[in-house]
């Protein structure tokens, strides 16, 4: 059930579409919670999926960027101004949940934007519902279980969500999460933390999306994904190493793979990111093969990712090992 009443007050960090059009916002009754949906922006609907403890308004660069679109997004449970719900989704629970939103909101096909953990959620809205995904595009994301995670100097501090609530532990902990101009712009920092600030991420919610994830894969089945996919990510990025999409690449049927060398794990909320332009090309595009991002994105072959796996650190230990363990499981088992 969708409602207009008592919508929610838009915060500071948004500014004004420069799509044509006054974003809105409304509550949402949708898998049994109330989810904050954000919509921006006229034309063909995409849904964007966000991070891990991100709330919509981190999505500014992108509704900027990205016009000619009909933009969609909301803040999952427990996260921005969406209230927890007891018990924690699943990843597949999530991907259910956007599913009944875009129900609720009358789109019968979209286009699919999945970042980072939001990526995770994307690939599994794909997989359940191949008929509602026109295009996808998968930033800085992995296959859970099976890809290669950051070493411990990077996921320690994603562990530690006082880096939402002490700028002294972000500023010092956001160049090691998420490389690219994250490591030396303070202009860029601070404005990510400002952002970030605005909206914190109760502790438990997003524990609860750690766990969600941690106990996620999507290996088995990647091939079974019919849309085109796009895949991209920063070639500094320590968080989820670029290996992780030259997983998704080879093994999604009909998908290339973009790679970006100076950009890190933010390289969407980097307003002279070069992928918020490509990422821009190839929804507009009148079709997958007219897409200039699409045809200088590179196919990657099994050759290719076990070059890129030779050349990678296996990750934190002992985790690392552990999914190195079941990637080579799952390529062993029959599918």
């Amino acid at each position: 059930m969708q409602s207009d009443e008592n919508a929610p007050a838009r915060p500071a960090a948004y500014s004004k579409s420069e799509s044509g059009t006054e974003p809105t916002e409304t509550w949402i009754e949708a898998a049994g919670t109330k989810v904050l949906v954000r919509q921006t922006g006229r034309g063909r609907p995409v849904l964007l999926i966000n991070g891990l403890g991100s709330h919509t308004a981190t999505w500014a660069p992108v509704e900027t960027h990205f016009t000619g679109l009909h933009l969609i997004s909301f803040d999952s449970p427990g996260i921005g101004r969406s209230p927890y719900r007891a018990p924690p989704q699943s990843i597949g629970g999530l991907a259910r949940l956007a599913l009944d939103i875009l129900d609720q909101l009358g789109f019968d096909e979209v286009d699919v934007l999945g970042y980072s953990m939001g990526g995770t959620i994307a690939q599994t809205l794909a997989h359940l519902a191949p008929t509602r995904v026109r295009k996808l595009v998968l930033v800085a994301t992995g296959p859970g279980w099976g890809c290669v995670p950051g070493q411990w100097g990077s996921m320690i501090h994603l562990y530690n969500p006082l880096r939402y609530y002490s700028e002294w532990y972000y500023q010092k902990s956001i160049g090691p999460i998420a490389g690219g101009r994250a490591r030396t712009d303070k202009s860029f920092i601070e404005r990510q933390w400002r952002q970030r600030f605005a909206e914190r991420p109760r502790v438990v919610p997003y524990y609860s999306q750690i766990a969600a994830v941690a106990s996620w894969s999507s290996l088995r089945w990647l091939h079974e994904i019919t849309a085109p996919t796009l895949v991209v990510v920063g070639g500094d990025d320590p968080l989820l190493p670029p290996v992780n999409s030259f997983m998704l690449a080879r093994r999604i049927p009909l998908s290339r793979l973009e790679v970006h060398p100076e950009e890190g794990h933010l390289l969407l909320f980097d307003t002279r990111s070069p992928a918020l332009h490509s990422i821009h090309e190839f929804l507009t595009a009148p079709s997958t093969d007219e897409s200039r991002t699409w045809q200088r994105a590179q196919e990657v072959d099994r050759s290719l990712e076990e070059h890129m796996l030779r050349n990678t650190h296996a990750g934190m230990f002992p985790w690392g090992r552990a999914s190195a363990a079941y990637r080579a499981f799952s390529e062993s088992s029959p599918q």
